[in-house]
């Protein structure tokens, strides 16, 4: 017993200091306890073996973990980066759009303060400069041309352009039988040429039947009957100022009205527009938002005529309101992609000074 005692005691004190307080305690209350010493020896020898051997796996456990974790975290990094950069284009893209809004409207605000200064350039007398573009430039500079039939193509002074003149009839005219019916005749002339006609009332209908001069509007004032219009006194180198009157308050101030060089159309036959006589119109470009009036070249003098080199004539004296000639002419009169004023697509131009043109409208109307 005594012995028994003392390895029971020399165990309790090896397990402490080798397994830890622990598991000598569940060592010591465990029923091996009262085992002769060297069982106890034995199993305690058991217990340290195991104990190493389930740290190692322990051990290779926690390695084989942390590699996983490692990829996880690696895979997770990747996805990431991959949502970062589309959210970082998908941003892009909405600042590009913006961008592009942006634009658009700085676009139309430029637009609208390039307006306003040209406006206010031409009412204080600034006479504006254009450009013209290739097209423009090679339709002002075409080649002659010689065509086969009753009428041949010759240049004009300038040599610009092809001018077409119809080959005269060299055969007599018929001699009337008495003077008095040549007389008659002429006095059926002289009416009809009072009247507007001009001999051209079954003439071909083109824009050289209309007589377009560069005018001054040299005063200008509200219509005292109508809030719309303007009361114009235009100079059109006539010797005397012509009234004109036009529809153009909701679209040029008056202060832009005055002084301002424009391009008129003169052998319309006067009419009284709410009392007023008007003797003529100002051209226009115009389109559903707004109304230019056309600008003539910068070196235009007041009287100047503009002519369309590919439709060459004389205007009429005044054209006839039963022909609707000017009616007829309307439709083709536009301004191009360039702005300038064209009638089927031949520029409207001053010889040897250039083309008219809008302060801003392109493939717009003319009125």
């Amino acid at each position: 017993m005594v012995l028994n005692k003392i390895c029971q005691t020399t165990l309790r004190y090896h397990s402490s200091k080798i397994l830890g307080s622990r598991q000598a305690l569940i060592f010591n209350s465990s029923p091996y306890q009262n085992l002769p010493y060297s069982y106890n020896y034995y199993f305690k020898t058991l217990t340290l073996e195991s104990r190493k051997m389930s740290s190692g796996q322990e051990l290779d456990r926690i390695k084989a973990r942390a590699a996983e974790t490692e990829t996880i975290l690696a895979n997770l990094q990747n996805q990431i980066d991959s949502i970062r950069k589309a959210a970082v284009k998908q941003a892009s893209l909405g600042e590009e759009e913006n961008l592009r809004k942006e634009n658009d409207v700085l676009k139309k605000e430029i637009e609208s303060l390039k307006m306003s200064l040209i406006l206010a350039e031409v009412g204080n007398g600034v006479r504006q400069i254009h450009v013209p573009s290739k097209e423009v430039a090679a339709a002002m500079t075409g080649p002659v041309t010689v065509t086969n039939g009753p009428s041949k193509t010759t240049q004009n002074k300038q040599g610009t352009a092809p001018t077409e003149v119809k080959e005269e009839s060299t055969t007599p005219a018929k001699k009337t039988k008495t003077e008095k019916k040549g007389k008659n005749e002429g006095a059926d002339g002289k009416a009809k040429a009072a009247k507007g006609d001009d001999g051209k009332g079954d003439a071909e209908i083109d824009v050289s039947r209309l007589d377009m001069r560069v005018g001054k509007i040299v005063g200008v004032e509200k219509h005292p009957d109508a809030d719309s219009l303007y009361v114009e006194e235009v100079d059109l180198g006539e010797g005397k100022n012509r009234t004109i009157v036009s529809g153009l308050v909701k679209h040029v101030p008056i202060n832009a009205m005055k002084d301002r060089i424009a391009v008129f159309m003169c052998n319309l036959k006067p009419a009284k527009m709410r009392g007023v006589l008007s003797e003529g119109m100002i051209m226009c470009a115009t389109s559903p938002e707004k109304t230019e009036i056309l600008v003539p070249p910068t070196s235009a003098s007041i009287g100047d005529r503009v002519r369309v080199k590919e439709f060459p004539g004389e205007p009429d004296a005044q054209l006839n309101p039963k022909k609707k000639v000017w009616e007829t002419l309307k439709p083709d009169m536009r301004t191009n992609k360039d702005r300038v004023a064209t009638y089927k697509g031949s520029v409207l131009a001053i010889e040897g000074k250039g083309v008219v043109e809008a302060p801003t409208l392109s493939d717009s109307q003319i009125s």
